[in-house]
């Protein structure tokens, strides 16, 4: 292959998954043709994109960039899968399309330059939570201490209100009010 078509396909891989640090590597060698398009434009329809890679050529395409982290995992035919809000998404697709299309072989992902290394990897990632879930879990172990303080405070001032209303409620229909002694 000569040095201007490599250059040409390693800007392609530069465009394609530029903006991304985030991807994951899968074979898909073994999956039919038709399963292989069913898999794409299942991915498709959730923002994610499918691209084969020619391993050395990806790998001086990103020299620098966290994606280099996937070089123990990138042998023989590979494709990235990258896209969605981030490769947590990504890896809970791939995950559950692999129940339907176990050809499919996850060999590995990259989150924040953190290697996933195999299936086991690839599946202990997808158990991570979300950008969007991890920010949600955050504002309530913020927001519960609050919660409970204000519970606290307010449990005994709702407690003297009713009270005060049903004094009040006494003093309209006539009602005398003992005194406690």
């Amino acid at each position: 292959m000569s040095k201007l078509v490599k250059d040409v396909m390693m800007q392609d891989y530069k465009d394609r998954l530029g903006e991304y640090e985030d991807a994951m590597v899968v074979s898909l060698r073994g999956v039919a043709a038709n399963d292989n398009n069913a898999i794409r434009s299942r991915l498709a329809k959730k923002d994610i994109s499918v691209t084969v890679v020619r391993n050395k050529l990806f790998l001086q395409a990103f020299e620098g960039s966290k994606l280099t982290e996937l070089a123990p995992v990138l042998s023989g035919s590979n494709a990235m899968v990258y896209g969605a809000e981030s490769v947590v998404e990504v890896a809970r697709e791939i995950v559950d399309i692999v129940k339907e299309f176990p050809d499919l072989e996850l060999k590995g992902a990259v989150l924040d330059g953190t290697l996933f290394e195999g299936e086991s990897g690839c599946e202990a990632l997808s158990k991570f939570p979300t950008r969007d879930e991890a920010i949600a879990q955050d504002v309530t172990l913020i927001l519960g201490p609050g919660r409970k303080l204000l519970g606290a405070v307010k449990g005994p001032g709702s407690t003297v209100a009713g009270l005060i209303k049903a004094i009040e409620t006494k003093l309209e229909d006539g009602e005398t009010i003992s005194k406690v002694g």
